[in-house]
């Protein structure tokens, strides 16, 4: 690459509910030579994103279909019940899914829990989107089984959400191509790990170069191992002279230094 060709990014994928940012914050200061960008998908097609290669990884909710799909599942997230403020189930800290049987319950066609059929009563049509479910809980045509995180990112003033027990659970996972698990995908898995950046995979993908040890024969070869010989030499001297005593073994004499 020359200087005037800027460095490939790393592409990231997310679905609607995910916050990445802290991540994100995490690989600028690791890996500053190398942009991150984002892209948001809808759920149903992020899979599909990371095969036809469009993001190098990206962020899903399980489950992967395949074998072609590497993932890592990083956490759980509580289901709830977005319901009107007013409404009976804000009474409660939580509610359970019998407790929705005359309820209409909306089912929306891009729903990520996984189930056949909500609990409570269905209604007439299915949304098209959770958007669309969360204008129609606000409109009072029945309640919303999601995701936590997807009611937080579809929060309006007129509705509040309660947990729900005894409901499917959304599991969130890191997920790239199998064959493509490069050196930044690598520094992706470490950042979202924790790992720290001194372990062997959290090191950033493109580290900078060491600067030059020493200059003509002492940087290389059998010129630099005598220099440093001989700046280790140097410093033990400098260490007793401070000292004003050689360092002493068990039997008090001089302990012999190579």
């Amino acid at each position: 690459m020359t200087g005037t060709e800027a460095p490939t990014a790393f592409r990231l994928a997310y679905v609607p509910g995910v916050t990445p940012s802290k991540w994100v914050r995490i690989w600028h200061e690791r890996v500053p030579g190398v942009p991150l960008v984002l892209r948001p998908v809808a759920a149903a097609q992020v899979l599909g994103v990371l095969r036809d290669r469009e993001a190098d990884a990206g962020f899903v909710r399980l489950p992967v279909d395949g074998d072609d799909l590497s993932a890592i599942p990083l956490y759980t997230e509580t289901t709830v019940v977005v319901a009107p403020k007013d409404h009976v189930v804000t009474a409660v800290d939580e509610v359970s899914a019998e407790e929705l049987a005359d309820e209409v319950v909306l089912h929306p066609l891009d729903d990520t829990l996984g189930w056949q059929r909500p609990p409570g009563l269905p209604a007439l049509q299915r949304p098209a989107t959770t958007a669309d479910a969360v204008e129609l809980v606000a409109a009072g045509v029945g309640l919303l089984v999601v995701p936590q995180s997807l009611a937080r990112l579809h929060h309006r003033r007129d509705l509040t959400y309660r947990p729900l027990i005894g409901a499917p659970e959304s599991r969130v996972a890191l997920s790239w191509p199998q064959d493509a698990t490069t050196e930044r995908v690598e520094t992706f898995i470490g950042i979202v790990r924790g790992r720290t950046v001194n372990s062997s995979r959290g090191r950033p993908a493109n580290p900078p170069a060491k600067p030059a040890s020493g200059s003509g024969r002492g940087g290389s070869g059998r010129g630099g191992s005598g220099t440093g010989k001989a700046e280790g030499r140097s410093a033990a001297k400098n260490r007793r002279a401070t000292s004003g005593r050689p360092e002493r073994g068990r039997r008090g004499k001089p302990r012999r230094r190579s």
